[in-house]
Order: C-alpha cells, then sequence, then structure tokens
C-alpha cells in the first residue's frame, strides 16, 4: 500500500506545483492531459483511442469531449469507416489552448524532476515494471502471477 500512497503523493505535489499556471486558464490540468495525445497526432482519431491512450474509461472520455465541443476546443466528424464512432480532432482554438499551456506544464515538471540526476533511469524502470505489472493485474488473477488459463 505505500507504492500507492507514494504515487498519489508525487501526483499530489505535481499538481500542486501546476496549479497556478491553471489558474484563469482556458482549460484544466485534466482537460489538457485529455488533448496533448489529440495535439501530437497528425489525424483525427475515435474517442475509443482516446480512452485507450489516456487510460481512461470511455464514458469519462466521451463525457469530457462534449465539454470540450460545446467549448469549441474539439470537433467531431462522421467516421468513414464506422458509422457508430465518430471522428475527434482539436480546432484551432484546442490547439492554441493546449499550446499556450503544456509547454510551461513541460517546463514546471522538469524542474521538479531535476533532483533524480542519474537515477532518473532507474526510477524510469521501476515506474515501467510498476504500470506493466498493475496491468497484467487487471487481466486477472493468471496475468497476474504469469500463470496460464
Amino acid at each position: 500500500m505505500e507504492i500507492v500512497a507514494l504515487l498519489k503523493r508525487v501526483m499530489a505535489l505535481r499538481d500542486r506545483a501546476v496549479e497556478p499556471l491553471y489558474e484563469g486558464a482556458p482549460l484544466t490540468l485534466p482537460e489538457v492531459d485529455l488533448l496533448v495525445p489529440l495535439r501530437h497526432l497528425d489525424q483525427p482519431v475515435t474517442a475509443s483511442r482516446i480512452a485507450d491512450l489516456r487510460k481512461l474509461s470511455r464514458a469519462a472520455i466521451s463525457k469530457a469531449l462534449t465539454k470540450l465541443e460545446k467549448r469549441g476546443l474539439i470537433a467531431r466528424t462522421a467516421n468513414p469507416a464506422d458509422r457508430r464512432a465518430s471522428l475527434v480532432a482539436l480546432t484551432e482554438e484546442g490547439k492554441a489552448a493546449v499550446d499556450a499551456l503544456f509547454p510551461h506544464q513541460l517546463a514546471i515538471e522538469a524542474r521538479l524532476l531535476a533532483g533524480l540526476g542519474e537515477g532518473r533511469g532507474q526510477v524510469l524502470d521501476a515506474l515501467n515494471l510498476l504500470a506493466d505489472t498493475m496491468e497484467r493485474g487487471l487481466a486477472g488473477p493468471a496475468s497476474a502471477d504469469g500463470g496460464e488459463d
């Protein structure tokens, strides 16, 4: 349990550090986290793809996208490959909002992590191991212990 508590503490500290950046901004921190993958992709994507990239539920993504669409930050278009799903892309206003905030967020995060120095690689390795282990755990008990059904 101490691992989860430490992860929560790390994220709370990061949130506290970037909070001033988002005061009065056109986007919230969670909205920027949601939109960054769209900004870096060269083509519209489905909401399901965004959910997969952000590791969030499709319902949560759909709700957030609806709010962002009403504010003119994203646009949805018909998906020619699947009429049941729309394609999502940032509008010019959405791109400008992300571009105005995200580089500053990255700079704040880099400053916070600068003290890791040469230990950064070890921290990344440990976090990747943790993420992989937890993903296997979500898949079921057989996957978590490496066994098969």
